[in-house]
């Protein structure tokens, strides 16, 4: 593309010696755009583009650029609408429904808008002790903590890809209707016939991604297993990692283009972006749409990306038909192989017809949910309000006579379905159901859930249990209620037992002292933790059961201090079923009990050891996290944020090991550079002169408003930059002192530096506990000041025991955190992009690439001069607007 004014001359031989070796054939176009109102000469850049299989544009206003730029579309396409025959078919990547790109931007203005009003509102509340330096450090940190927040799951944009095909005119000719210069100054409107080859549009439709999601049946992969689809140029389409938002609500600069290789982390120790070549081998193999597998060491992070396990993956890849996409699964090595599934005398009308009992009898009740992103069965024509009120609609059916499983096993969308057929066992053949039975079912997630449903029915209940065989302190009798509910919930504090399956069936049963006693823990667990396989404690249960089959994982909120409610603590155990050598997962049961009961029950196992002043007690999980501690506002909180001295030679020594994970998602800011305008001329015009006018007008009105309100020019002066950087003063300086005393002081400590949003990465350091069951840490004791802490496991649990004698000396400046780092990498910016340009990827073209054909050199259109005509109105108006505008100018040097 040449963008200019004029040419000199043509270059004619350099065009002929570079791109006319070809004499029908050009391989490079060139598409000309002359810039400027009054032109004289023309003919050498239109030359350039006519000779060259290109297009000329004279861009005579601003208003035109876009409009005239796309020129090259059509010109572009006419080797394809020349063929006639090829439809290419295009799938693009994925992008979420916005109407502008831009919005982003604006919305994070808006963001930092009702921040600096917060930030005025509150010191009006509070006056002089919101400046206090802890408070402005606090502050600051809430708002850096809100940007770390960063949701896979969103509910504000719907993601999706296009897919789309061209429309051609089959026209070969076409008459057209031009201006002729007949000579210097006479034009003439001439017709003429002339050969054409135009494309009428492109036909498309959006596919939402959650539908794609559906067709893959995620139940089959299992706990801690996915699927994602990764592009021709080595995109993800969607994957569990994928993180587009940004504050829940605010999509990220360069959302979409985020490479496979950026969400599956090696665990190799490499530094950030040093690519192990193995995954560059892998994805050069996927975006080749080839077929294969490998095994690898992964790190996997979860929960906020503040926990971290390393585990061995197997991925298969291959091929989707007809698109540039390739699909890969990947689970778990130790797990992820073997799947349970129904016995063939388990099925669903042999348990009706054997059991006498209707499948509706396996669902009684309010305590129970399904998975609710799961497709379990779909009716085209009719809506629900819940999936649990769906899936007993279709619960009931089954029971009735005449049903039939559809056909296809594959989740076909029923919405956009004209009819689903079933299989007619006597004739072989298909017979389509009546308009108003539209409906899909997917076969073997049903019959899993239903027979998931059947066993698990009388798990809450006492009567399915014998007492005298079960001791009153098994694990049976803490979950299934033998103890006497007073003392059970007196001594435990248990509000909540549940219990999860594959099938995404998730039952729980609330633990009451008396019948008084208002429900309300369970209603709480259930919108809460109803995704069964895909919540956290249940992906933490399974890991852990290799770990030590009995355990059970403890957890606490990472917020738990700053709730002010009362903390709840979480405790899961996966269930595995075992044949021969194989063994796979197949539910998880668990109970939530209250943190303060929790505390009450240690304390009284330790007895005063850890209440005297001189020790200090932790109880930490397997990522370092504080589940429990003598003083309540540290629970939730990671142990290296309250004794780095410590947690660091718990490291050292190998009780946890420290675990590098880079974000290549990460967002970060920087301020607006002081000019953004280049030095180009604006083509004016009169309508530019009176806008100047009126903002010379509207600024001199809210000046005289201003004076005649008598507000302090300070004020003014100040708010003109209205957000400037949260600049916090030194720990010594008194913000108080400095300038508060000042009328306006205030205000250079609560105003806010604009930002923009750019693309980052960043780097955490996370923890998880090494899995040695004979550590030697563990038999050491304390030595004075030396190794001033005591290390314990706690048996059956993902936890240890930590004493730690409080009399020695240590670094308090000496902090570990999980939160994110920014990296700093060789480049003028930290951004992902500028290591993409400096480091570029393997891509693969589409598979159809049509830019040439034999007859292409008879189509002569390629753009055409305009003329300038003399409009006497406008110029009489230009000279008026510009006469008032110099008046105004003179009135307010004068003013």
């Amino acid at each position: 593309m040449i963008v200019g004014d004029g040419a000199p001359e043509t270059n004619e031989e350099v065009f002929r010696f570079y791109n006319w070796r070809d004499p029908l054939y050009r391989p490079v176009r060139v598409f000309t755009y002359l810039i400027g109102k009054e032109v004289a000469n023309w003919d050498d850049i239109r030359w350039m583009a006519c000779e060259n299989q290109g297009y000329y544009v004279h861009l005579s206003d601003t208003a035109e650029v876009r409009e005239m730029v796309l020129n090259y579309i059509p010109v572009m396409a006419r080797p394809l609408v020349l063929g006639r025959h090829d439809h290419p078919v295009i799938w693009t990547q994925v992008y979420a429904d916005l109407e502008d790109t831009k919005l982003s931007d604006h919305l994070w203005e808006l963001k930092q808008c009702e921040e600096q009003k917060e930030d005025v509102l509150e010191y009006r509340r509070v006056q002089d002790a919101m400046l206090e330096p802890s408070q402005m450090r606090q502050r600051a940190y809430q708002r850096t903590k809100e940007t770390w927040d960063q949701p896979v799951d969103s509910d504000v944009y719907q993601f999706m890809t296009t897919v789309s095909m061209p429309i051609y005119d089959r026209r070969e000719n076409a008459n057209i209707t031009e201006e002729v210069l007949i000579n210097e100054a006479l034009w003439e409107l001439q017709t003429r016939e002339t050969r054409i080859a135009n494309i009428l549009g492109v036909a498309g439709t959006d596919v939402p991604i959650t539908e794609i999601k559906k067709l893959l049946s995620p139940y089959m992969l299992g706990v801690n297993g996915y699927a994602f689809i990764v592009t021709n140029n080595g995109y993800v389409l969607f994957h569990p990692d994928f993180r587009p938002i940004f504050q829940g609500y605010i999509l990220k600069p360069a959302y979409n283009s985020v490479d496979m290789i950026e969400v599956e982390l090696l665990d190799d120790d490499r530094i950030a972006r040093d690519f192990n070549p193995v995954l560059m081998t892998i994805r050069d193999s996927i975006i080749n749409q080839s077929t294969g597998s490998k095994w690898m060491l992964v790190k996997n992070h979860f929960d906020e990306m503040k926990r971290v396990i390393r585990v061995k993956r197997q991925y298969y890849w291959t091929a989707i038909k007809n698109t540039p996409f390739t699909l890969v699964i990947t689970y778990p090595e130790k797990y992820g192989v073997n799947r349970v599934e129904p016995p063939i005398e388990q099925d669903i009308h042999r348990t009706h017809i054997s059991g006498g009992k209707t499948i509706r009898s396996f669902f009684d009740g309010k305590r129970w949910k399904i998975h609710p992103d799961w497709l379990y069965c779909k009716q085209t024509n009719k809506t629900f309000r819940t999936p649990e009120t769906e899936l007993l609609y279709f619960v009931d059916r089954m029971s009735e006579p005449g049903w039939h499983w559809p056909s296809s096993r594959s989740a076909m969308p029923p919405e956009h379905a004209a009819a689903i057929y079933s299989n007619n066992s006597s004739t072989g053949r298909y017979s389509s159901i009546n308009e108003k039975e539209r409906y899909y079912c997917d076969r073997q997630l049903m019959q899993s859930l239903v027979f998931d449903a059947r066993v698990t029915k009388g798990f809450f209940d006492k009567s399915n249990y014998d007492e005298k065989s079960v001791s009153a302190s098994s694990p049976i009798a803490v979950l299934m209620g033998l103890l006497p509910r007073h003392e059970f919930k007196q001594r435990f504090g248990i509000n909540v037992v549940f219990l999860a399956t594959q099938s995404g069936l998730t039952r729980w049963h609330e633990i009451h002292t008396n019948a008084a006693e208002q429900p309300g823990a369970g209603e709480s667990f259930s919108q809460q933790h109803k995704r069964a396989i895909d919540e956290i404690w249940y992906k933490r249960a399974v890991d852990q059961y290799f770990v030590h089959q009995e355990s059970f994982v403890y957890s606490v909120p990472f917020d738990a201090a700053e709730s002010g409610s009362e903390i709840i603590v979480t405790a899961s155990n996966a269930i595995f079923y075992n044949e021969s050598s194989k063994s796979a997962p197949v539910a998880v049961v668990g109970f939530q009990f209250q943190y303060s009961a929790f505390y009450k029950l240690f304390h009284n196992i330790t007895g005063n050891a850890c209440s005297i002043d001189d020790k200090d007690c932790y109880i930490l999980d397997n990522n370092g996290f504080i589940v429990m501690s003598t003083q309540k506002h540290e629970t939730g909180r990671f142990f290296g944020e309250i004794n780095g001295a410590i947690m660091k030679r718990l490291v050292e020594e190998k009780v946890y090991k420290r675990v590098i994970v880079y974000d290549y998602q990460a967002v970060c800011f920087e301020l607006p550079k002081p000019n953004d305008n280049n030095a180009s001329n604006m083509v004016l015009s009169p309508l530019f002169n009176l806008l100047r006018m009126s903002k010379w007008l509207l600024h001199s009105a809210l000046w005289y408003i201003v004076q005649l309100l008598q507000l302090a020019p300070g004020v003014i002066a100040n708010f003109d930059n209205s957000f400037l950087n949260l600049s916090l003063p030194e720990t010594k300086q008194d913000p108080a002192e400095e300038n508060i005393n000042s009328k306006n002081g205030w205000l250079k400590y609560l105003t806010l530096h604009r930002t923009r949003l750019k693309a980052c990465d960043m780097q955490r350091n996370l923890y998880t506990l090494y899995n040695e069951k004979d550590n030697v840490v563990y038999n050491m004791t304390a030595h004075a000041c030396e190794r001033p802490f005591v290390v314990l496991p706690i048996p059956n649990s993902n936890l240890v025991l930590l004493v730690i004698d409080q009399l020695c000396p240590r670094d308090v400046s000496l902090v570990l955190t999980v939160n994110p780092q920014t990296m700093n990498y060789p480049y003028e910016t930290n951004e992902s992009s500028c290591y993409k340009n400096v480091h570029e990827f393997h891509r693969v073209r589409p598979a159809s690439c049509i830019n040439r054909h034999i007859n292409e050199s008879s189509i002569k259109l390629c753009g055409k001069g305009s003329r300038i005509y003399l409009n006497l109105i406008l110029l009489l108006i230009g000279l008026i607007l510009n006469r008032l505008f110099n008046v105004g100018c003179i009135f307010n040097i004068n003013n």
